[in-house]
């Protein structure tokens, strides 16, 4: 009769404004709902393509994030010693001027001294088109240590990858595969499908020494051994075309495996493609019997079919694969104890992949005409699919992995058909399609052309004329000649040591690189504070923009301050990593849903000031005055080419607004905005697979403004550019590598996807494999500042395999001391059972430096929180021979953090986790003890 009287709809906003999420690289739809001009409240928008209203963990307590005590507020100088966190706040104007004064110099006399690298932003279209007007070729953003691997693999054999590049047909897939996928990326989207496919019966293998996230939702689980992926991946190639089961049809009309190469050992072009005098791929056909382009109407390559002329044999792709991948070496006896996959298993798993792929094939009722001109009434359905992501492209050998794997879907069928891997809009789109990278540097001009794009033999690496490397990070040069994303990695130590050559000024944007985010943490920390024998930095002038008091805010000389996501206008680019799906090509912005209350600044806005006052011709305008008023000015009439800008959603046409191509529209954001902070333009039904052959797809994609005019293409299983590599190994051409490498390059960079085993020098001793893997409630280092999300990972543990832990003795709660050839870290340690046998891990970016972030310095995050950074070196042990030898994939120069090798040793439980150093001194202070507010009433 007394029951209390409860509001049980309390009004949660007065207002919901629509954004994007950046709590991950999701890049979710977010209604983000205000109550008294605050955010109370963040959920998921329902009309989103990306999560269509789901929403993660992280997702929600973005409000934690906009609220986090360790913002920084204002511009800074340093005023004590680098790395003593000592700052005085200045103004904007006084902030500039400084920049200023160490960037007109060296923009005037040598702009190479500028290395200007950005971390995990996602306005790198952007970043890039700065750096190219200032004329430095030292540019690359945050991919050179995470995933370049993956995405140059997939470019150059099919003109995408996963992720960004496309995904799988949900609506269809009936055997899903992953590889090493982080479960913090692309999550929502993984979750919905693996969802989808699950309620349909469908079958999930996981594939990943580490059974969390994804993998423990698998019906099977493959506990593999860490960097034998590629090993495995060709086994199954070896068994499927050993048993026939591969689709010829598909390989004959839409690959290069009847492409003709030339078969002469002593001939310059042994290995290379036989073309005619415009360049085209030949092919013999198989109705004529005749030497034809591979690309005119009617054509059937034959896979068989060898062709003799002038004294040389010409055989088909296919012919070198078939003498590669069957081969005892790849059968699954021989590979089962390296992987720790049994070989019954391995030709378990292949036999699986067929069935479904072949025996569970459907037809859709879908008419479409290829780029041959043939018309079919039908579209071939093999409903298997792959995802895959750093897990295997974080090895010395990753770029051979990923190309396995990608090869293994084109044998079988399954991409870009029903069922299988699908492209997402701007993509396919071949190497060949991109730009080359560039390194012509002018005094007080722009660059000659982009800094990041994708070579095609020797004559394309960025050297000078002397043969030595252009670009800071080595990138594009004989060491790792296919780098595509830069080498980030490698900045600070190859800047330290004056090689190639000594930089003025390192800039960056949102990458922790005294810590999280770099190999070898104490001796980074090291060479951002050294000085030489004059009493001065060896690097002599740091500027870092950050939102947050991060460990890197300590080594800069000067602060640019960024606004939190909420109070930011972003761009999610066509131009850039867009938010598009299979069906449809998509954009997305983000704006200022809540105006920042302290004396900051989007960091591309920033660069917009910065760009005028020091005269950049993208960023001025005639008369000398400011192009670009702010972010938001540039993303609405900045034009890449004529009619096509950062968003392609409600541009200017002549008869109104139109999608794709047009001009610039002064009302465009507004446009965004009211439409959910998204814009989507869907394929057509006749254009929805077979895209790089589809001519309904290639007319849609010219319409849109992602291509100029039709460019249908083959896939390369066979990557030409690689064997020109090797041909220049063997002596062959006019540039040639360095004596020291040439067996390197012979040996990894065969044109079809090999495995080999990562160098191992100095690891003797040292035989247990340890990795880490991101939490699906964190994302970098920002999320361990979150009051909400520290509640689900406030430390991390050491996860032991339940072998090991009895081998050492360890019970769950002990410390153990963990060591490389490079250093040691004294840690708690947890037993794991769905762990491969000799495999430790943790999670990543837990650990926090004392004094940072704003945090306790009692924190668990610093007390029992550690990374396993501490054991990793930018450089492999010393071999003996004087060379410095990146610790890297020698393909593409991605840094190889999964091939770590360690030692563990219990231990007594010592105070606090090792190593340990001295607080940070914190320019914002320690946030409160609690923290809380109340929104609304």
């Amino acid at each position: 009769m007394n029951q209390p009287k409860l509001n049980l709809s309390p009004k949660v906003s007065d207002e919901v404004r629509k954004t994007t999420c950046y709590m991950c690289a999701c890049r979710c739809g977010i209604n983000v709902h205000m109550k008294d001009g605050k955010v109370a409240y963040i959920e998921g928008n329902r009309d989103h393509p990306v999560n269509q209203g789901v929403l993660c963990a992280k997702g929600s307590a973005g409000i934690m994030q906009h609220n986090a005590p360790s913002r920084l507020r204002a511009p800074m100088k340093r005023v004590g010693p680098r790395g003593s966190g000592e700052f005085e706040e200045i103004s904007w104007d006084e902030a500039y001027d400084i920049a200023c004064g160490w960037l007109k110099p060296i923009r005037e006399t040598n702009p190479e001294k500028l290395a200007f690298f950005t971390g995990r932003d996602q306005s790198q279209s952007f970043t890039s088109f700065w750096a190219q007007n200032f004329g430095t070729p030292n540019y690359a953003a945050h991919g050179g240590f995470c995933s370049v691997n993956m995405a140059a693999a997939g470019i150059y054999t099919m003109g995408g990858a996963f992720w960004e590049f496309g995904q799988p047909d949900w609506d269809h897939t009936k055997l899903f595969m992953l590889f090493g996928v982080a479960e913090d990326h692309d999550s929502n989207p993984i979750k919905i499908g693996i969802g989808k496919i699950k309620k349909r019966g469908a079958r999930v293998i996981g594939v990943n020494p580490i059974r969390t996230g994804y993998n423990a939702v698998a019906d099977d689980w493959v506990g593999i051994t860490p960097g034998t992926d590629g090993l495995f991946i060709l086994s199954m190639i070896h068994c499927l075309m050993k048993a026939g089961k591969i689709d010829l049809h598909y390989l004959a009309q839409y690959t290069d495996a009847g492409v003709l190469l030339n078969g002469d050992e002593k001939s310059p072009e042994y290995g290379l493609y036989l073309r005619d005098e415009n360049g085209k791929q030949l092919v013999i056909d198989r109705v004529t019997g005749k030497l034809t382009p591979y690309d005119q109407k009617g054509v059937k390559p034959d896979l068989a079919a060898t062709h003799r002329a002038k004294g040389v044999t010409h055989v088909p792709v296919f012919h070198k694969m078939a003498e590669m991948y069957l081969s005892d070496d790849y059968a699954p006896a021989a590979v089962a104890e390296r992987c720790g996959i049994p070989a019954k298993r391995i030709r378990a798993i292949a036999a699986e992949l067929a069935r479904v792929a072949f025996e569970e094939s459907f037809e859709l009722n879908h008419e479409w005409t290829d780029f041959r001109g043939e018309t079919h009434k039908t579209m071939t359905g093999r409903p298997v699919s792959f995802h895959a992501m750093r897990g295997i492209s974080a090895h010395a050998n990753g770029f051979q992995t990923c190309r396995a794997l990608h090869t293994l879907q084109i044998l079988l069928g399954t991409v870009e058909v029903p069922g299988g891997f699908r492209f997402k809009p701007p993509y396919p789109k071949p190497a060949t399609a991109h730009p080359k990278p560039h390194v012509g540097l002018t005094p007080g001009a722009p660059l000659n052309g982009p800094h990041l794009g994708f070579v095609h033999g020797p004559d394309d690496l960025a050297l000078k004329a002397d043969g030595s490397p252009a670009r800071i990070d080595k990138a594009y040069t004989w060491e790792n000649p296919m780098s595509a994303h830069g080498l980030m990695h490698m900045v600070i130590s190859n800047a330290h040591a004056g090689d190639p050559y000594k930089i003025d000024t390192l800039f960056m944007y949102m990458a922790n690189m005294s810590w999280n985010s770099s190999m070898n943490t104490s001796g980074t920390m090291q060479m951002l504070t050294d000085k030489d024998e004059n009493g001065d930095y060896v690097i002599p002038h740091i500027i870092y923009s950050d939102a947050y008091s991060s460990e890197m805010v300590a080594y800069a000389d000067l602060i640019l301050p960024d606004t939190t996501y909420l109070e930011r206008h972003d761009c999610i680019s066509l131009l850039d990593r867009p938010i598009c799906e299979a069906d449809a090509a998509a954009d997305a912005i983000r704006w200022p849903v809540v105006e920042p209350d302290r004396n900051v600044k989007g960091f591309q806005s920033a660069l917009c000031d910065l760009g005028a006052r020091l005269g950049l011709p993208g960023f001025t305008n005639a008369d000398g005055s400011q192009k670009y008023a702010d972010y938001a000015d540039y993303i609405v009439n900045h034009e890449r080419r004529p009619g096509i800008g950062p968003l392609a959603g409600w541009r200017m046409g002549d008869k109104g607004l139109q999608s794709g191509r047009g001009g610039v529209n002064a009302a465009q954001i507004d446009s965004y905005i009211k439409n959910g902070g998204f814009f989507v333009e869907h394929i057509p039904d006749a254009a929805a697979y077979y895209k790089p052959w589809n001519t309904a797809y290639q007319d849609w994609a010219v319409k849109m403004g992602l291509y100029d005019s039709p460019q249908p293409y083959i896939f390369s299983l066979y990557v030409e550019p690689m064997r020109k590599f090797q041909l220049a190994a063997e002596g062959h051409g006019k540039r040639q590598p360095p004596d020291h490498l040439r067996q390197r390059i012979k040996d990894t960079l065969s044109p079809l996807p090999i495995w080999y085993e990562t160098d191992q020098t100095g690891n003797e001793g040292f035989t247990v494999n340890a990795l880490t893997q991101r939490p699906m409630a964190m994302y970098h280092s920002w999320g361990s500042q979150n009051a909400w999300l520290r509640q689900l990972h406030g430390h991390n543990p050491l996860f032991v395999p339940t072998k090991l832990m009895r081998e050492h003795g360890l019970s769950d709660g002990d410390w153990a001391r963990v060591s490389s050839p490079h250093g040691e870290i004294t840690v708690p340690v947890r037993e794991m059972a769905a762990l491969n046998e000799n495999t430790v891990w943790t999670w990543n970016a837990i650990g926090k430096r004392k004094g940072a972030w704003a945090l306790d310095p009692d924190a668990p995050e610093a007390t029992r929180g550690f990374l396993l950074n501490h054991l990793i070196h930018e450089l492999l042990p010393p071999k003996g021979d004087g060379m410095r030898w990146a610790n890297s994939d020698p393909v593409t120069g991605q840094a190889a953090w999964f091939d770590l090798k360690v030692r563990i040793e219990k231990v007594e439980a010592p105070k606090e986790s090792r190593p340990e150093y001295p607080p940070i001194k914190s320019p914002v202070g320690q946030g409160p003890e609690k923290l809380a507010w109340k929104v609304g009433e």
